[in-house]
């Protein structure tokens, strides 16, 4: 019987073995570059409107497919931590014990800041009041009676509107008497538009992008004008007021990668922070990071006259 060669069978087996892995990371680099392939994108549910707006331009320009998950900011967190996707846009930074769980893996996060929102309160169409004053709201907050507040309506126990009153106001649950709760921000401007005396708390992107069912709902509130804490003006939550860093609750949205190689998340960043992008944010009502460019273009009427002679 003529013996099997067991050395060059483990060397075709090993060069084998060699050319799949690399073929696999071929394919993959295939799959994915900053400006092709396919990823998914965690969102603070609160700017969603804004997220889809750019998503669907990225989309209509380069070969990629974006997939938004929105959520609570707790969640989106919680998420982004457990490697549901490598990119998150968020109202606020990483703390320092998120940082390092994601150098403990060898990735150091990309931070974009992209532009701003704001934190609006809200009360149904037939309130003739249309101001407040952030230190009821705090004061209510803490338990205290408060005459010009029924209720206060939130979208998410998890979200970053409950996050940012709450830390204002020193607490770190919201009080069990007075202090509603849904799902989302559409949910807090339909219960509003149908109840009077309630004060919702909504991100502002949703008053200005509100979605096909929504519409009817945005048109039965209005937006209350604010009075910070240390000031005796009250502010409306327009773009030029946050542009003027005026308004008391304004907020910076940022997109984070943490994807740890050149993928999409690099590529969207870079569209959103660039002059496309930042347009679509000037659109929608927000604040981009950075003002578009506008060109002028002078024309000689004399000289254009003369060309039509």
């Amino acid at each position: 019987m003529k013996k099997f060669n067991k050395i060059p069978y483990i060397a075709f087996l090993l060069l084998f073995v060699s050319a799949v892995v690399f073929s696999c990371k071929d394919e993959k680099a295939d799959k994915e570059t900053i400006l092709k392939g396919s990823a998914s994108i965690l969102v603070d549910e609160s700017f969603k409107p804004i997220l889809e707006d750019q998503i669907a331009v990225f989309e209509s320009r380069y070969d990629a497919k974006i997939t938004l998950i929105a959520k609570s900011e707790k969640e989106v967190v919680q998420a982004f931590l457990n490697d549901t996707s490598g990119i998150a846009v968020l109202s606020r930074d990483l703390n320092e014990n998120e940082i390092k769980n994601f150098k403990l893996k060898k990735i150091f996060p990309r931070v974009t800041k992209i532009g701003k929102d704001a934190i609006a309160f809200i009360a149904n169409q037939n309130t003739k009041d249309t101001l407040i004053a952030l230190q009821d709201v705090v004061s209510f907050m803490q338990g205290k009676s408060v005459t010009n507040i029924k209720g206060l309506v939130f979208d998410n126990p998890n979200s970053s509107t409950v996050r940012y009153i709450t830390d204002l106001a020193g607490i770190k649950d919201l009080p069990e008497t007075g202090v509603f709760s849904f799902k989302t921000n559409e949910d807090v401007i339909k219960f509003v538009s149908e109840n009077d005396g309630m004060v919702g708390v909504v991100g502002l992107n949703w008053l200005y992008q509100p979605t096909p069912t929504g519409k009817k709902y945005v048109s039965q509130i209005k937006a209350l004008s604010v009075k910070g804490l240390k000031s005796d003006v009250y502010v409306s939550p327009t773009q030029n007021n946050i542009a003027e860093e005026i308004y008391p609750l304004a907020r910076d949205l940022y997109i984070i990668n943490c994807q740890g190689s050149s993928g999409l998340g690099m590529g969207f960043s870079s569209f959103v922070a660039g002059d496309i992008g930042q347009r679509i944010i000037l659109k929608s009502g927000l604040y981009p990071i950075r003002t578009p460019g506008r060109k002028i273009i002078f024309i000689n009427k004399a000289s254009k006259d003369k060309e039509n002679e």
